[in-house]
């Protein structure tokens, strides 16, 4: 199963203005945000995560009510947590 996830923004690369450090319950990668170019993103945003992708901005309180929800899943969730702490974007 494949979950999209929020996360919230701790940094815009900017040497790389296309990724952005994401933290996602507690795991932090560079996610890409490069299909949100026309949105205005900085830090303390929320995205919606999808296979390393930012697929869009989402408010606070929908962003926690998703987390809850995966939270309540069990398994799925933490299975997507543990693909995303073994995920990395090269940055170079």
């Amino acid at each position: 199963m494949c979950l999209g996830i929020p996360g919230e923004i701790a940094e815009i690369l900017t040497d790389r203005p296309d990724l952005a450090m994401v933290d996602v319950s507690g795991v932090r990668r560079a996610i890409n945000i490069g299909l949100l170019e026309g949105e205005r993103l900085a830090v303390g945003d929320w995205i919606l995560i999808h296979v390393g992708f930012a697929l869009s901005k989402i408010d606070e309180t929908e962003a926690r009510a998703a987390l809850d929800f995966l939270e309540s899943i069990g398994d799925a969730y933490d299975e997507e947590i543990a693909a995303l702490r073994e995920s990395m974007i090269e940055q170079g």
